[in-house]
C-alpha cells in the first residue's frame, strides 16, 4: 500500500478495500494477527489525496471491523493481547532500508560518518549547558533522515533515496547539515565565552 497503491503499472492497481481486506482476513488464518507498519506520509505525501488513499483506508476500516471478530491494536496492545509464540535472535541491526536492510542507508559512507562523529562530539558539552533551545536544535540534528539524504547508493536503492531527499544531492545534504552543526558549535562557543557555563 505504501508505495504501490496509485502505481497504474502494478498488477493488482487499483486496489479496493475489498480485496485488501480479504488479504488481511487471509493472513490471520493461521496466525493470531497481522501487521500493518506504515509511514504516516504514506498517506497525503505517498499517496496523494488524488489517488483515493483516505477513502480507501476508511473503507477498509469499516470493512475489517464489520466482522466482530477482528479489531485493531496497538504494538503494546497486541503485546498485552497475545502471549510471544517464540524468540528471535538479532546478533546483528535490521532496518527496513534498501536491498541489505542493515545501517548502511545511515552509515555507509565517509561523509556520512564524519556528520556524525562531529555531530556526537558535541554531547557532552551541548548538555552541560541546560540551555534547552540549545540542546532541542542539537537533538533535531539527530533525526537519521539527514544522514539518510548524504547516502551515495545508486541503482534502485540510490532512486528511493533520491525520491525522500529535497536535496540535489547527497553532497548538498551532507553541506547543509554541516552548515547547521557549525551554526549550533558557534551558539556553544557564544555560550561559553558569555560565562554561560559554570561548574
Amino acid at each position: 500500500m505504501a508505495f504501490r497503491f496509485g502505481d497504474k503499472a502494478w498488477g493488482q492497481w487499483p486496489l479496493t478495500a475489498e480485496t485488501y481486506n480479504q488479504w488481511a482476513n487471509d493472513s490471520v488464518n493461521d496466525s493470531p494477527l497481522t501487521n500493518l507498519f506504515m509511514d504516516y506520509e504514506t498517506f497525503g505525501e505517498h499517496q496523494w489525496a488524488d489517488t483515493g488513499i483516505f477513502e480507501f483506508f476508511e473503507s477498509f476500516v469499516d470493512n475489517w471491523l464489520s466482522n466482530p471478530d477482528n479489531t485493531f491494536y496497538t504494538v503494546s496492545g497486541a503485546i498485552e493481547t497475545h502471549q510471544p509464540a517464540g524468540e528471535i535472535s538479532m546478533p546483528h541491526t535490521v532496518t527496513w532500508a534498501d536491498t541489505e536492510r542493515d545501517l548502511t542507508a545511515w552509515l555507509g559512507n565517509s561523509m556520512q560518518q564524519e556528520a556524525l562523529r562531529h555531530l556526537y562530539a558535541l554531547e557532552h558539552d551541548i548538555i552541560r549547558t541546560s540551555d534547552l533551545s540549545l540542546i532541542s536544535d542539537w537533538r533535531k540534528l539527530q533525526t537519521s533522515d539527514h544522514v539518510y539524504y548524504m547516502c551515495t547508493k545508486w541503482f534502485t536503492d540510490g532512486d528511493v533515496h533520491a525520491y525522500f531527499s529535497p536535496y540535489e544531492s547527497p553532497y548538498d545534504a551532507f553541506l547543509y547539515f554541516m552548515n547547521a552543526l557549525r551554526d549550533i558549535r558557534y551558539r556553544l562557543h557564544a555560550y561559553h565565552n558569555t560565562g554561560g557555563l559554570h561548574g
